[in-house]
């Protein structure tokens, strides 16, 4: 898997092809269609992000030293947001997970052409995704 800034760029590049942020959130909107599925089961209040104002999802899963997220929303842009942390943050360790700098948000515009409401949710996706890695990472240091 080619290393998180590596993922990064690749997403900066797709999203500098478009001229405006109708064609970035349409984008977005493609994006969120390539989401792994989450299995139905997990759509309840325990794996409900907070401070989301639409209703996102996430599940996150430990194999072979690495996690492994599903997510989903009810919201499409959401939906093509999580889409894109999934992309950069699913299949590494927790460290990677932690020390990922995510400067792909900025650099392509995203926090700052969201609502308020919608750039504190993208704060609390990451959060979350974050909380996970540390929890893995203790339950890794623990067991070994």
């Amino acid at each position: 898997m080619a290393p998180i800034q590596e993922t990064e760029q690749e997403i900066i590049d797709e999203f500098m092809v478009f001229d405006d942020w109708m064609d970035r959130y349409n984008y977005l909107i493609e994006l969120s269609k390539q989401l792994p599925e989450i299995d139905p089961k997990l759509k309840n209040n325990d794996y409900l992000i907070r401070g989301c104002q639409s209703r996102v999802w996430l599940n996150a899963e430990f194999h072979d030293g690495k996690i492994v997220f599903t997510a989903d929303s009810d919201a499409i842009i959401t939906k093509g947001i999580i889409a894109l942390l999934i992309r950069v943050l699913s299949n590494r360790t927790p460290k990677e997970i932690m020390e990922a700098k995510l400067d792909f948000i900025e650099t392509i515009g995203l926090k700052q052409n969201l609502s308020p409401t919608r750039a504190n949710g993208l704060l609390s996706m990451i959060k979350q995704i974050r909380l996970y890695a540390l929890a893995y990472d203790a339950k890794e240091k623990k067991n070994n």
